[in-house]
């Protein structure tokens, strides 16, 4: 799980980067909204978590810029506004979860798998008439046999399927999956490759000159 954080105390951002990537998961954090919306690859995030009052651009803000980009990624507002018109404007403006301060890092995570639990859904996402995958799990069943994928292809598979029918810059694959690494394109070319090896039908499309992308599967 990737996480994106807006947070202009940076022992708040410390005690949730740590406490998060102790399980393997991932945490970007911006100290003020402008930063964040020049700077973060925003495809990359499973979730967004945004104070409200932040710096040059707070967290209404910026999600109110990042939804009229129509980015759906599921987000919660952690603040310490707490009267009913912040609370109105946060979900007006496409938040999923308010969490006033100070909060228990155990209860976010809570709400955290449990918008992601309800945004993925308990069905698996069908590829093919054989295929499927499951956002939650991150594993690809062939007419519901587990497939043998290592981490890193059920992360590129992961970035794909969450964002089925639309063609995936290859930057944002390589972000994704080897964390920000200096990752060359032959290096992706490469894990492709090595997935569609393991597939009895090929699902995973290259649109020359703009990246890849699964179809939508009827």
């Amino acid at each position: 799980m990737k996480l994106l954080l807006l947070e202009d105390d940076e022992f708040i951002c410390q005690s949730i980067k740590n406490y998060f990537e102790l399980d393997g998961n991932k945490v970007d954090y911006y100290l003020d909204g402008e930063s964040l919306l020049e700077n973060a690859i925003l495809e990359n995030y499973d979730i967004f978590l945004f104070d409200i009052n932040t710096p040059k651009k707070n967290g209404f803000e910026t999600l109110k810029n990042i939804r009229e980009d129509g980015i759906k990624t599921p987000a919660i507002y952690i603040t310490a506004q707490n009267d009913i018109s912040h609370v109105q404007k946060a979900y007006s403006l496409g938040c999923n979860d308010y969490i006033r301060k100070p909060f228990i890092l155990e209860e976010l995570e809570l709400r955290i798998n449990q918008i992601l639990y309800k945004t993925m859904g308990e069905e698996d996402i069908k590829l093919t008439k054989n295929y499927k995958f499951n956002l939650h799990t991150m594993q690809l069943f062939f007419k519901n046999n587990p497939v043998d994928l290592s981490q890193q292809e059920k992360e590129l598979l992961y970035i794909l399927v969450k964002n089925i029918g639309t063609i995936m810059n290859p930057e944002i694959i390589k972000y994704y999956v080897w964390d920000g690494s200096d990752i060359c394109d032959n290096t992706l070319r490469t894990k492709i490759k090595k997935i569609r090896g393991k597939l009895e039908e090929n699902f995973i499309i290259n649109i020359r000159n703009s990246g890849y992308k699964i179809e939508k599967y009827d």
